[in-house]
């Protein structure tokens, strides 16, 4: 049997995962797996794509199996949100670097709640996906999800935010170490990938354009606004990623007098 263009992309897919997978795990060992590193973020969507990817061929011998198809689009539409998630996590390390010498309207704590908002975002579409797979076994047609419609908008309101937050984070370059710098220019980088990516998944979920379903649509469509923009993303964050050195602790000390400093830069200056 003659493999197909999406069978084609699965097994690139696999074959470009896999290394990435082992990397995001040196680097997740390596830089350590706390809330503000993200590379476990990195290690989730790496497992994301490569079962997706998994799924898609297994349609292969099984062509009619709907469950297996359903599974591969589900996994396929959730794989944007570790990916802002790993953006979040690089911001909020330079807000740490930040922090060590001056206040910052960014810091951890808000570009955490960020992250909240992407992980309800995730969750609603993943209960979509599941929604949407249902009525495909029973319909036999894709119907797009109210839940994963919702997670979408939640998600261009958490790109928004990490946008501004790149932004801000930006002009306060000066204040960071050498190395820390670097991780704001990885999410500058990364931000136009990530805006092809999200503007696919809005199109597929609010259009009506039958080329950008997720199930059925075309696929050189999906190979050029999704898998090859994601491909990207992951290249840029995982090379900067390398050329890191481990991060010092950051102490108690240092902590209390970053807070105080912060509380003064929000209020402005006692009268």
């Amino acid at each position: 049997m003659a493999l197909t263009e999406q069978n084609n992309i699965s097994i690139a897919q696999i074959v470009i995962y896999i290394p990435s997978l082992f990397i995001a795990i040196w680097l997740a060992i390596r830089h350590g797996f706390g809330r503000n590193s993200g590379w476990l973020y990195l290690i989730i969507f790496s497992l994301a794509r490569i079962i997706g990817a998994a799924m898609q061929l297994a349609t292969i011998p099984d062509p009619t199996n709907l469950s297996l198809r359903v599974g591969a689009a589900t996994l396929q539409s959730v794989g944007l949100s570790p990916l802002i998630m790993v953006q979040l996590a690089l911001l909020g390390r330079a807000a740490g670097s930040i922090r060590k010498s001056t206040a910052t309207l960014v810091n951890e704590k808000r570009i955490r709640l960020i992250n909240l908002l992407v992980l309800v975002s995730m969750i609603l579409g993943s209960i979509g996906g599941s929604e949407s797979g249902h009525s495909l076994a029973e319909t036999g047609k894709y119907k797009v999800s109210s839940l994963s419609q919702a997670g979408t908008g939640l998600m261009i309101a958490a790109f928004v935010l990490l946008v501004f937050s790149t932004a801000f984070l930006a002009t306060q370059m000066p204040y960071m170490e050498a190395q820390e710098k670097r991780l704001v220019l990885a999410v500058g980088v990364s931000l136009p990938f990530l805006l092809v990516r999200l503007a696919y998944s809005a199109e597929s979920l609010y259009g009506n354009n039958p080329a950008f379903n997720q199930v059925t649509g075309d696929i050189n469509i999906q190979l050029g606004m999704s898998v090859i923009m994601e491909m990207a993303v992951v290249a840029v964050v995982e090379g900067v990623g390398m050329t890191l050195d481990k991060k010092t602790k950051y102490t108690a000390q240092q902590s209390e007098q970053s807070e105080q400093s912060e509380t003064e830069y929000e209020m402005g200056p006692s009268k």
